[in-house]
């Protein structure tokens, strides 16, 4: 039962008491803050090091009295290199990476509010439950909603093969979180009943990789999935790529060798394979111009199948879905490369032959007047993130299940619109952060206008919606409307706007990405 104190706590309101609530390992005290109980930092697994990294989490070491919870835990070991940015660099230190946030209207057991779980996203190597783009005190407030936030680890320690650790140890901690949310929440005016999963990019991969997991089942009852990427990898190429990661430090990929670098120098592995990883397009095909050298492992085990083939084969049939994608997904990518507009007929026919599925002569035959530009951004934003995502609604519905699907549209207003609707302009909308993290870049200090704050409010309302009733306020996908709601200054529901691209993909198979040379 939630207690309260008379005592507010600096930065709290000083005429409402500090919220206290008594969790499964100890009491915890949050603050109040514009109408909202916020808690931060809170342990829902013990520290990954010593005798417990690279395993499996473990449970949270129990505490006495009260524990302050009013800042975020410390992120999890990282590279960023790539990124970097507000909100990351200037984080605490400490090896309880392993924390979730809540926002909560109330701590009232008696409330059983629908409860709302974010899964931050960064290429599996980067992220930051207390990154300032996700303060979700607006999706709390305006859709009267619990909403729980979790770090998890990435990177070398969480995602990269390791002979004698368990496999996606990152998704395992997204498992432990929400045994948090499941055992934890009802206290905090949540209802453990009513959970909805909800992720971006790498979280939605993440998101996705939870309805295959058997594990999870009755977690949560709802997931959205912003932006799903398509790269999955199978165990061999994991392998492979796990030694080459152990091999820029000099060891092997096994627990007995990394355990010997501290987590936080180890993160130079991949910092340094990265870069390097086109070169090995021979050997790791698709997977190597990502850059990225962490992915979820199909390994038979804690991933048993890819998630387009374990949802067309029912394992989340029962669970509701809400899935789609950003129209310019891959302009991001080109942008922060610095080379909008400079991509050479020779660069668009190597992108063509590497990600379509035909090699890319349909490709230009749908699109005859792309320029090398709008090729190259175009079957990189399909392979990437925009068929993945549409494929992984059609597979919940080969399945027996039923999903909404959207696409955003409306472009950045940063630098001149030139970014378009690009990966990641869905966090600042939906969050209503626009200064801050990618927001900062893609609205480039241009003030948001009533419009804009108006397309906000929609994301959260449809989102929130979908979290109390499954229904985001337009129809469910099928495959003879197609009918899908576009996000723009005027949104409209209709069919399903990038028809050139489905029908280019129709029928392609999303698998693990393979390795190609053994």
């Amino acid at each position: 039962m939630p207690t309260t104190e008379s005592r507010p706590p600096t930065g709290g309101s000083p005429e409402a008491p500090a919220p206290v609530v008594r969790t499964t390992a100890g009491a915890v005290r949050g603050r109040r803050e514009e109408g909202l109980a916020v808690f931060r930092g809170i342990p829902f697994a013990a520290p990954p090091v010593g005798e417990a990294r690279f395993m499996a989490p473990r449970p949270a070491h129990a505490w006495d009295g009260i524990r302050d919870a009013h800042a975020f835990g410390p992120p999890p070991p990282q590279d960023l290199g790539s990124l970097g940015g507000p909100g990351l660099l200037d984080v605490p230190e400490g090896d309880d990476w392993l924390t979730v946030n809540v926002w909560t209207p109330e701590p009232d057991p008696a409330a059983r509010r629908p409860v709302m779980v974010w899964i931050y996203g960064g290429a599996y190597k980067l992220g930051h439950s207390g990154s300032p783009g996700y303060d979700a005190r607006h999706i709390a407030a305006d859709g009267d909603v619990v909403v729980v936030s979790l770090n998890y680890r990435v990177g070398m320690e969480g995602f990269a093969f390791i002979d004698g650790a368990p496999a996606n140890r990152g998704l395992l901690d997204q498992v432990a979180a929400l045994e948090w949310v499941r055992d934890n929440i009802e206290a905090f005016g949540g209802d453990p009943g009513q959970v909805t999963v909800f992720g971006e990019s790498a979280g939605a991969g993440s998101v996705a990789s939870l309805l295959a997991m058997p594990r999870v089942a009755g977690l949560f009852r709802r997931a959205i999935a912003q932006s799903v990427p398509g790269t999955f990898f199978s165990d061999a190429l994991a392998r492979d790529i796990g030694t080459s990661l152990a091999a820029e430090v000099g060891l092997r990929p096994t627990v007995a060798d990394l355990s010997t670098i501290a987590p936080r120098q180890l993160t130079a592995a991949g910092e340094a394979l990265g870069p390097k990883m086109p070169q090995y397009i021979d050997r790791w095909g698709q997977a190597a111009p990502t850059v990225t050298s962490f992915s979820p492992v199909v390994d038979g085990e804690v991933l048993p199948t890819a998630p387009w083939q374990a949802l067309a084969a029912g394992s989340a049939k029962d669970v509701e879905l809400l899935v789609g994608h950003n129209r310019d997904e891959y302009r991001l990518f080109i942008a922060m490369a610095g080379r909008l507009g400079q991509i050479t007929e020779e660069q668009a026919t190597a992108a063509l032959r590497l990600f379509a599925p035909d090699g890319g002569q349909a490709y230009r035959a749908a699109f005859p007047e792309a320029s090398p530009s709008e090729l190259y951004e175009r079957v990189q934003t399909d392979w990437l993130f925009n068929m993945p995502s549409l494929h992984l609604a059609e597979a919940q519905r080969a399945g027996g299940g039923q999903a909404h699907v959207y696409e955003l549209t409306w472009p950045a207003p940063g630098n001149g619109g030139a970014l378009g609707a690009c990966h990641g302009l869905d966090i600042p909308l939906l969050f209503g952060t626009y200064g801050a993290d990618l927001g900062a870049l893609l609205f480039a200090g241009v003030e948001p206008s009533d419009a804009v704050r108006a397309l906000s409010s929609r994301f959260r309302a449809s989102w929130t919606g979908f979290a109390r009733s499954g229904d985001p306020g337009w129809p469910a996908y099928d495959e003879e409307r197609r009918l899908v709601q576009v996000l723009d200054a005027e949104p409209e529901v209709r069919a399903y706007p990038e028809e050139a691209s489905r029908r280019l993909w129709e029928g392609y198979d999303f698998r693990p990405l393979p390795l190609l040379l053994g």
